[in-house]
């Protein structure tokens, strides 16, 4: 009995490792920039991998219309996703995010860019 507790009372100290949610931590075409040329990709950095299979991402133009050329494609062990664009003209892009991380949370978020004229 005393075992059984010493190892339980070392369990619980050394604890499980603790997961949380993926957040994004960078972006290019950068959250809120002005860039001079159109991007022909979108990257999304996260803070932990995230499930591919299970996440989304629209960009969009001023007028709603979808611009993205593809799904999201996973790079860095899935701690990015890769979204294929449009040619861009000038203006004014919504992206909007919805991942799953390998911990099953869910996150969500949206930013704007702009392509300078």
């Amino acid at each position: 009995m005393m075992r059984f507790l010493i190892l339980t009372g070392l369990a619980c100290l050394m604890g499980t490792p603790a997961f949380a949610h993926a957040f994004l931590e960078h972006a290019t075409p950068a959250v809120g920039s002005e860039v001079a040329s159109a991007p022909k990709e979108l990257d999304l950095s996260y803070t932990e991998p995230v499930e591919v299979l299970f996440c989304r991402v629209a960009v969009t133009d001023s007028h709603g219309a979808s611009v993205s050329d593809g799904k999201p494609v996973g790079r860095n062990g899935n701690q990015m996703l890769v979204v294929p664009l449009k040619a861009l003209p000038p203006g004014r892009y919504r992206v909007e995010w919805h991942v799953v991380s390998v911990d099953t949370h869910k996150t969500e978020g949206h930013f704007m860019f702009t392509v300078k004229p």
